[in-house]
This record gives C-alpha cells, structure tokens and sequence, in this order.
C-alpha cells in the first residue's frame, strides 16, 4: 500500500493501481468515463482529472489525469483544487455539445454514468445554441439497441468488444471530426457477449432491446438477487420486474464468479418467465382446476398408490429434495439421462479426491497455461470462455512486467505484449469460438480426445500410463511442456463429448501437471440434482414397465429431451398416473394427468449448485397474481414452515450439503431490526401498480422465506452480498454503483462475495491414474459417429421460449467433413432415435467419418449421443 494525500490528507491506496482507482476506493467522486476496472486506462477523456503536486511546498502544481497516473508512495493531489474543478466541468461541457436533450425519454435516464458525472461536476447549464452533429443509427440485431447520437467517444464500447469480449464486427469509423461507434452495416451483433456493451456504455447508446419492448424506470422495478439458469456456471444476475412480468436482468458483481459481465444467452434468455404459454393455474385432466382440487388429487393420489419421483438438473436444489422425501430415497432418480449420470458421477468422485480446488471464473482469468479437452467452451459455458481468452494474456504479461509497465495502463500493456498470446490448446471434435487464440487445436472423434489427453498425461509424468499407437506425440510433448512451465496451469473437460474416457484423461493430466481442473456440466443444477439423486432415468423407467410403480411425478423435466422418444413413451403410457410440475408446456406436460403451475427462478426461493461446486441461492422477484408457486412448495410435507426448514432437513439428511444454509442469510435476518427492501426508495405509483384490484394501497405481501422485503421500505444499510438486489448509492444510479460496494475497485464486494464452496482440495491425492485407455477411432463404412454440437442459443431449453433468443437460434443441422456432401445440401440422418432430414453443413476440420448434429434444438432433442448412423442424400 502507499500513502497519497489528497487534499492534505493521508489515505491508503493500492500502490500497483492508479490515482482513480485508489480515489474510488476511498468513496471520494472523481468523475470519469473511459476507464473501466476490467478494461484498465487509456486516458481518452481526460474527465478524471486532478491536481497533482511535488511536495507539500508546491503551491502551483499541475493537472494529470488520475487514470494515468500511478499512486505511487507520498503522492500529493488535490480533487477539490478550483483550476481543476473548472478543467473538468469544461470538459463534460465539450462532451455535452452534440448530446441530445433527450434524458425524459432515454433508455438510460434515471441510472446514467453520463447523468452522474454531469451532476458531480455542477454542469447544469447549455451555452451551445447551434446545430448539433448527428448519425445514423443501427439496427443491430434483437437484443442490443442503438442510439449514436448519445455518443460521447469514450471508446469504452470498442475496447471491451474487440479487446477483451473478442468481437471483430463493432469498430470505431473516423471521418474529420466524426467519430462512429459500430458495425460496418447494419446486422446482428456477432459476439455471444455484446449485451455487456448495455452496461459498459456510460450513456445510451448502447441499451436493452428487449426491455425496450416493455419499458419501465429502473427506479420502478422490483428487483432480487438471483442466479443465471441457462447454464452451469453459476452467474449472479439482479432480475427486475413491474406489474407481475420480469422486465430485464442485469449483472450483479461476484468477484470470484461473473465478475462485471455476462453471455447474452443469461442476460437476454430471460423472456420464457412472461411467455403466454406459461401453467398459471393447475391443470387435471386438461382442464384447469383449482389449487385445493390440485392438492386434494395429489394426495389421494400418492397415498394410494405407488410412487416414484424424477428429479431435474434445471429445478433447484430445495424442490429435488422435496420431491425425493415425498416419495422416498429408494424411489427417487435424478431426472438426468443415463449417461450424463455416469459421467456426472466421475466428474464428482475425481473433484472429491483432488488436492485441488475446482478454480473460480476469476482464478481462470489468471491461468497462464490452459488444455481444454473436449469442450466448446462459448457454447456450453459460455462466461468461462470469456475467462479462458483473458488468460491467454498472463504468460506474455511477464514481459510486461519486466518492462515496468503498469498492467492497469492498457495501451502501454497492449502495444508491448502486441499478438503474443500464452499457451491455450484445444482439443475436439470440431472448431471452437476460441479458436483464434489457441496456440493450437486438435480435432478428432471423443476416443481420440481422451487418447490425446493420456499421452499428455504420459509426457508429464512417466509414472502415468501410456497410450499404445499413439501417432501424435510431438503435440502432445508440446501441450505437456507448457504444462509443465507454467505457473498457474489448468485442465478444463466435461459432458459434451458424452465420453467417460475424456473426463479420466482430463484427471489423469490434472494430476500429472498438478494443474487445477475444471469440469463442466450443462444445466444450472446438474451437479446438484446428483448429489440429491444417483438413480438414473432407465431406472425410473424400467420400475414403471415392471409395475412397481403407478404414479410418476416429474419435476421440472421434459423427459423427450433425455431419452428415446420410443423409451419415454414405453415409460409414460404404463403409468396410470403422470403428474408434471413445470413452467411451460412440453411432450411430457401432453402426457400429464395433472399438471402443477411450477414457478421460475423469479417466482420461487432456491439454490442452484454450480459445476464449480458453488452453492448459491436465488430469491424470489416478485409474487405471482396467479397460482404458480416454487415446486417445493407444492411438494412440501407440513412440517416445513418455510425455506430455512427444507434447508435444515436437506442438511441433517446430506451432511455433504450442509454448507447451503451459508449460501446466504436466514429468512430472520435483519439488519437494525428491518429488512432489504427489494424496491428502490424511489419507487413511484406504488398504488397505481394494483389499482386494478383496489384503489387504496394494499398491505405488501410478507415473504417468509428471504430477508427480503417487497417493497422499498427497509434497511438504508448495504446488505450482505447474497442480498443485493441492486446496485444504488447517493451520486452513483448507474450500474458503476457496484464500486461502492466493493472492498477495493475490482475486489471482492464487502462482506465476501455470495455462494459457499461444497467441495474442499482432499488432503492427499488419493485418485490413482486411470488406465483404461480407449482403442483408437476408426470409422465405419457407411455409417458416421454422430456426436453433439450445442449452441449458446437454441441448446438451452428456457432460453429458446424467449423471442430475442429464438431469432438467433440456429436451425438444426448436420456438420460432416466429406467430398460426398455439399454445403446446404439436404439429407437423411438415420439413427436409434428415427430419421431425421437435415441441411448439411461443411466443417473441414471434423474428422472422417464423424458428423455433428444440433443438440437440444427442439427437433433433435432426445437423440441419445454420441451414437452410430447413416447420412444419405434426401430422396
């Protein structure tokens, strides 16, 4: 730490960072644009500026930029300095000429950085009298809105695009004195991460297409801390909601997890909450019912019969367990297909024996040498991509650092390290988003993949086993090197392959590289739905064909996404009764008996684990004017009164979850006696949002599972981290408030950030290689290995209802490498599950005699991969 003096006073700062951030640290106001934590400094708009003096002698000093200056031991500056007060009130006025007198009805009013800023400087007052400079605008797809004429060329926007999200399609066009911000034509926005330009513009330009749609201030939404379902990783989001329908989601900071940015499919794939399709009341025999008539079947229904329970990767925690103790521990299963079972179960009992903690996103960031095995990282997992091409930058950093540049200055970093990259190699059956930082790639069929990674084992310990015919020891000599000579290595694998030998051998090189390991799952809960449940689907399946079963109750599952359609059908048509808790209609819900309204992340309290093993709790938005409630409450036994009880059952019962009540803050709870007001203390019209059901303001409902209240009355205090529903503080409405709530800018959010870890590095490494190594791939003549190829959007069933999402979706597909088949050509894809008529596309890199098809589009969902078929031109 150094002490610099600001104004004549001492304070602490950090002494690797700048003068803005170490002033931001301390709470004072020092306005800026251009810089960003996550972007560093490149001292574009000069906003920042203070006075900056020699000694406590100098009387004169002279004006630097805080952003560009470090805060070095026994600086003197002044903030409050009348030249420099008036040096950055003359420049917010210049970047004010050409901005228009649109704040009534800009997107962005009301939680502004540029509103801000201008009010921390005292500009209050327009002289500019003439014509302003204005632009076109763009349209850039469904999700992203833009505004060029709010522009005041930060160049925040292409920075974060090009420069750290990996976009290639938004630049800067100069033309004299005319700066433009975007694409070179209009079009859909080409990077999975360009909703994050929503919140890295400090002005309106950029803003949410989708909340455009059903507009509403932010100081008029009621928000909660929650957590992304659309994915494994776990991101923190805020959701906010008006009028009974979910509005928008924003990030919220987790230093270790998301940190300031999402994938767009978790910050726009909110939209299935407000589908008109959604159960808003129960269903029985295809009619709707009334709640008490729901329960009352229920009831008579499981008491006089027998019953088994499906689980769900996508339901939460708290309502698998409610459903496994309501028909029991021997007659509850999972609810995921056979063999992600199996491989979840592998991936668990390595995590468990490993010396090593499962890495953090953030810690991901800052690995100097990364082997991914068979994953496409942007299209499973997709933040995580964005934390792998961050690291690509570590090793070349070094350089960096010995030329004494500060990493906080971005453009001396990036002008010295120019295109060096660290070692980041790939391995998998076809092209990745990552590819263009990768050292280098390896395409090849799931066997193949795992073969790679046991000889890599083998070149980094000797000790572990080799692989007999193995062709490609040169590459794998090279990916062991890099290992070797990093500091910080990591070994990232996981489901997509659907191959048990590629999570060994990613264990195997972990282990021989001492390297952290990371594996991925696909569903937000995944890991959570096996720790609750081993029983795989076959087994609830054969139990119904074998009548030792009469009621099935399905939580949140569509089973014709995770089996054969013949199985499920085989399966649903021998239970007398089927009864479906989900949220919108599916195959399943069609076969259900009684369908019960489930409610979504916004409606319902719970917790998610993620493939980090993190568990993490998400709050209820906002209470329904309908029937739908959290499973686990139509699931509930009596005994449990609210949350806190199915959490301490779920920990007496599973010792190994007995962490999840730290996840957050009982439901009692209370900072000075109040609790966190979900409202802004802004909130207009309260009455007029229910004057449709009573003039005069009603009492606001009482929420017995959250310290959580639904309304803005409540503590003025900062909550724990697992209870910000929004980021506000006095001066700051702009999502750049988050740097109050932080220990230091860039850190950790005071208090610690929110989630609990499950599982703790073993104290010795207790998990011997794996030896059984798979036989080399050969194709079959005719027939092709068909292995899955996801898609951020269009893969993730939810996402998919949303419209914004759909319209990006693609269509299903066949992707060969082969002379016999030409781009677009129509075919026929026979398998297990039936034929399929599909266009054709051309990946040359995918090895003969292995196709990729779409996974979890609705037309190929429930096609069991990998798996062995024939591709004929269509007839």
């Amino acid at each position: 730490m150094a002490t610099v003096f600001v104004d004549d006073r001492p304070y602490e700062m950090n002494a690797e960072q700048n003068l803005l951030h170490g002033c931001l640290s301390q709470g004072f106001k020092l306005p800026y644009f251009c810089w960003h934590p996550a972007l560093g400094s490149v001292g574009a708009c000069r906003q920042c500026a203070v006075k900056q003096y020699k000694d406590e002698h100098d009387a004169h000093g002279r004006i630097v930029m805080a952003c560009m200056t470090p805060a070095s031991e026994g600086a003197r500056i002044s903030i409050a300095d009348p030249e420099v007060v008036a040096f950055r009130a003359g420049i917010i006025e210049g970047l004010m000429l050409n901005h228009p007198h649109d704040c009534p009805v800009c997107d962005e009013g009301g939680e502004c950085h540029l509103q801000d800023m201008t009010v921390m400087t005292g500009h209050d007052y327009r002289r500019y009298e003439f014509d302003k400079r204005t632009f076109r605008n763009q349209n850039l797809g469904p999700l992203v809105n833009h505004e060029m004429n709010r522009c005041i060329q930060c160049y925040r926007c292409v920075r974060y695009y090009r420069d750290y999200a990996g976009g290639e399609d938004l630049n800067a066009f100069a033309s004299r004195d005319r700066v433009f911000f975007g694409r070179h034509e209009d079009g859909v926005l080409e990077n999975e991460f360009s909703g994050n330009l929503v919140e890295i513009c400090p002005t309106g330009v950029f803003t949410d297409k989708t909340l455009k749609h059903h507009y509403v201030r932010k100081w008029d939404q009621q928000f909660a801390p929650s957590i992304c379902v659309h994915c494994a990783l776990g991101c923190n989001t805020d959701a906010g909601e008006r009028y009974g329908s979910l509005r928008r989601i924003v990030n919220r900071y987790n230093h270790e997890v998301n940190g300031y940015f999402l994938c767009d499919r978790g910050r726009f794939g909110y939209e299935f909450v407000n589908s008109d399709k959604r159960f808003r009341q129960p269903v029985l025999r295809g009619q709707p019912t009334s709640v008490a008539a729901a329960h009352r079947y229920l009831e008579e229904t499981i008491a006089k019969g027998r019953v088994i329970g499906i689980g769900s990767p996508r339901a939460s925690l708290e309502s698998n367990f409610a459903l496994r103790s309501l028909v029991g521990a021997d007659q509850f299963y999972s609810g995921l297909a056979d063999q992600e079972a199996k491989l979840i179960r592998q991936m668990l009992e390595i995590l468990r024996r490993s010396p090593v903690r499962t890495p953090t996103l953030r810690e991901i960031e800052e690995c100097d040498a990364v082997f991914i095995l068979g994953e496409d990282l942007t299209n499973v997992a997709p933040r995580m991509a964005l934390a792998v091409r961050q690291s690509v930058r570590q090793q070349p950093m070094e350089t960096v650092k010995k030329l004494k540049i500060p990493l906080w200055l971005d453009f001396g970093v990036r002008d010295a390290m120019q295109d060096a990259k660290g070692p980041l190699y790939i391995v998998a059956p076809y092209r990745t988003r990552l590819d263009d930082v990768a050292t280098a790639t390896f395409h090849a069929a799931p066997d193949d993949v795992a073969r790679l990674g046991f000889a890599v084992a083998h070149a980094l310990d000797s000790t572990a086993p080799a692989v007999a015919g193995f062709d490609d020891s040169t590459l794998a000599g090279e990916i062991a090197g890099a290992l070797k000579a990093a500091k910080k290595p990591l070994v990232i694998s996981g489901t997509s392959c659907a191959n048990e030998a590629v999570i060994r051998a990613a264990a195997n090189v972990a282990k021989a590289a001492n390297a952290a390991l990371s594996f991925i799952a696909l569903e937000c809960n995944t890991v959570g739905a096996a720790l609750i449940g081993e029983s795989p689907l076959s087994a609830a399946f054969q139990a119904v064909r074998d009548g030792y079963a009469d009621t099935v109750i399905i939580l949140e599952n569509d089973l014709y996404r995770r089996a054969l359609h013949a199985e499920v059908d085989s399966m649903l048509s021998a239970a007398p009764h089927v009864i479906v808790l989900d949220h919108l209609p599916n195959r399943t819900t069609e076969k259900a008996e009684l369908v019960l309204p489930a409610g979504t992340f916004a409606e319902s309290d719970g917790t998610f684990v993620s493939s980090e093993g993190r568990a993490q709790r998400f709050f209820q938005i906002f209470t329904p004017q309908n029937d739908v409630s959290a499973s686990w409450c139509w699931l509930k036994p009596d005994r449990w009164r609210d949350l806190d009880d199915v959490l301490a059952a779920m920990s007496a019962e599973f010792p190994e979850l007995a962490a999840v009540r730290e996840a957050a803050p009982s439901a009692s709870f209370r900072i000075a006696g109040a609790k966190v007001p979900r409202s802004p203390h802004r909130e207009s019209g309260r009455t007029a949002v229910l004057v449709n059901i009573n003039v005069s303001e009603p009492k606001p409902p009482e929420d017995p599972d959250s310290p959580l209240s639904f309304s803005m009355e409540g503590t003025p205090d900062q909550p724990p981290a697992a209870l910000i529903p929004f980021f506000w503080s006095p001066s700051w409405n702009s999502i750049q408030a988050v740097n109050t709530y932080q220990k230091e800018i860039g850190g950790p959010l005071r208090g610690g950030d929110a989630g609990v870890p499950l599982f703790e590095p073993a104290a010795l490494n207790g998990q011997p290689y794996f030896s059984a190594i798979p036989p080399a791939f050969r194709p079959r003549g005719g027939e092709w290995l068909l292995v899955p190829m996801y898609h951020i959007f269009g893969s993730d069933e939810l996402s998919l209802a949303a419209p914004g999402i759909a319209q990006l979706s693609p269509k299903p597909h066949v992707a060969v490498n082969s002379s016999d088949f030409a781009e677009g050509m129509e075919v026929e894809v026979t398998c297990a599950a039936g034929m399929f008529r599909l266009p054709v596309r051309i990946y040359p890199e995918i090895p003969p005699g292995v196709a990729a098809l779409s996974a979890g589009l609705p037309s190929l969902a429930g096609i069991v991969l990998p798996a062995w078929g024939k591709i004929e031109r269509a007839r």
